[in-house]
């Protein structure tokens, strides 16, 4: 197998995808137990204002933003000890925070808009996109890890954010990633798309799914790709990967070598399954399919796999 990291470009595929624009400094190796109390005492701390699915972004001249000082923060009701500690950027320590009133009871100056609104409508640039992905994950982890799996006691937020402990019995807790394989199975001239009951109409995309425990990235793609549609892999092939935070997910980009063609869809699991020439892709891609069919946003890392093998 030939060496090929050198022949590979400087900006790998990842960093062209939504939410992995994050440029903070985490100093990981710095986290003590009282780092975001620290940080808060910072002159420059900013906070990430997030509940329910939304980030609070408001008015700022000609554009929205994301952040706000501690002072403003609690005067949205929001419990800064309970806030986490991202990272630090030049300008100071950066944090996220549940917010401490309802999107009902905000002023007319602030707006309460969903994640993925964010990131398909381009509301924010990719640095504060990727914050927000990182302070999404970190709050709903702390969120479904409250009280501790073994003793049933309430756990304590430690070193940041970054870990959870139970007081009763010493159990340590770490934020998690839970990996998704999304994979886009292709021959010389063809590439496979499903489509969802929940899609959007007329949307088609790569197919996707949970990796296992004991299972490779590789695995995982020939798995999903063969119960989801009856179609077997051979080769696979690594592209791209991207936080996503829905809660606390990273989608692990890939293509697979079909070996097969003859579809047998799971209709559990997929409304529609197709084989799609690449100018029936290319047009999907220009929004000029004459079914109408169209792919997912260019934020998505679906687009980034289904864009690569149509223009490559």
């Amino acid at each position: 197998m030939p060496f090929s990291l050198f022949d590979a470009p400087e900006r790998e595929p990842s960093q062209f995808v939504a939410f992995a624009g994050n440029l903070l400094d985490r100093q990981a190796e710095k986290r003590s137990d009282d780092a975001a109390k620290l940080a808060l005492q910072h002159s420059m701390a900013r906070l990430l204002l997030l509940r329910g699915g939304r980030v609070y972004l408001r008015q700022n001249g000609a554009g929205l933003d994301a952040f706000y000082n501690p002072s403003e923060a609690e005067r949205l009701g929001t419990l800064l000890p309970e806030a986490v500690l991202l990272g630090h950027d030049e300008t100071g320590p950066v944090l996220a925070v549940v917010a401490g009133v309802e999107p009902e009871q905000l002023p007319e100056t602030i707006k309460a808009i969903d994640y993925r609104s964010v990131y398909m409508q381009g509301l924010l640039e990719p640095p504060a996109l990727g914050a927000l992905a990182q302070g999404a994950a970190l709050l709903a982890w702390h969120a479904n890890h409250r009280f501790c799996g073994r003793c049933g006691s309430e756990t304590e937020m430690r070193i940041g954010g970054y870990k959870r402990q139970c007081p009763s019995c010493g159990l340590e807790l770490f934020p998690r990633t839970d990996p998704v394989a999304i994979m886009l199975a292709v021959t010389r001239d063809k590439c496979l798309l499903g489509r969802g009951a929940h899609f959007a109409p007329g949307m088609y995309s790569a197919l996707a799914g949970f990796i296992e425990p004991g299972e490779t990235i590789e695995a995982a793609v020939r798995r999903e790709v063969l119960e989801e549609s009856g179609i077997r892999l051979g080769r696979v092939v690594y592209h791209a990967s991207q936080p996503w935070p829905f809660p606390y997910s990273l989608m692990i980009g890939c293509f697979g070598e079909a070996l097969s063609e003859e579809i047998r869809r799971d209709e559990a699991e997929l409304e529609d399954c197709r084989w799609f020439s690449r100018e029936e892709v290319l047009a999907a891609l220009a929004k000029d399919h004459p079914d109408g069919i169209f792919v997912p946003p260019p934020g998505a890392i679906a687009h980034h796999l289904i864009r690569h093998w149509a223009e490559g």
